[in-house]
């Protein structure tokens, strides 16, 4: 038997430790909610209801995990609402769409550097920021590759 009110405090609990590691608010309280459903798939006002917060609320935090991967969007049957519905492989897919940043970190560093004299402190600085991205790109796609075989393992 399930118990919501245990349900409830966990996905406050996790929506909390996911805030104090720096991950907005609300969009991991939605985040949690669609962890702890039972259901494949949660409309915008069955969040609100779950959470007890305003559409307006539900709203931003679904475009900010949609927007990171964490979320899917598809048309609820029967209705002209949407759905949200987490990937197949969430993590997995979160984890590229951070490979995404990192090229794109890397990218506007190694344009921007030449305007930065060189051997001049902010230069090292953002040769280190470029050269960390770009050991994190290559050690998040192997890692990737390997949770992938992993799984599939399973």
């Amino acid at each position: 038997m399930r118990d919501e009110e245990g349900v409830r405090r966990l996905v406050e609990h996790m929506a909390m430790t996911w805030a104090d590691l720096g991950f907005p608010k609300m969009p991991a309280r939605v985040l949690m909610a669609m962890m702890t459903a039972d259901s494949e798939s949660l409309t915008a006002a069955e969040l609100a209801e779950r959470l007890e917060v305003s559409p307006a609320a539900i709203s931003g935090a679904v475009r900010y995990l949609l927007q990171i991967g964490m979320l899917r969007r598809h048309p609820a049957p029967g209705s002209r609402q949407h759905a949200y519905a987490l990937p197949e492989d969430a993590w997995y897919e979160a984890s590229i769409m951070k490979g995404t940043a990192y090229r794109a970190i890397v990218k506007v560093t190694e344009e921007g550097m030449p305007a930065l004299a060189p051997g001049t402190p902010s230069a090292e600085r953002f040769a280190e920021m470029r050269d960390f991205f770009v050991f994190m790109q290559g050690e998040m796609t192997d890692l990737l590759e390997r949770w992938h075989a992993s799984r599939g393992a399973r």
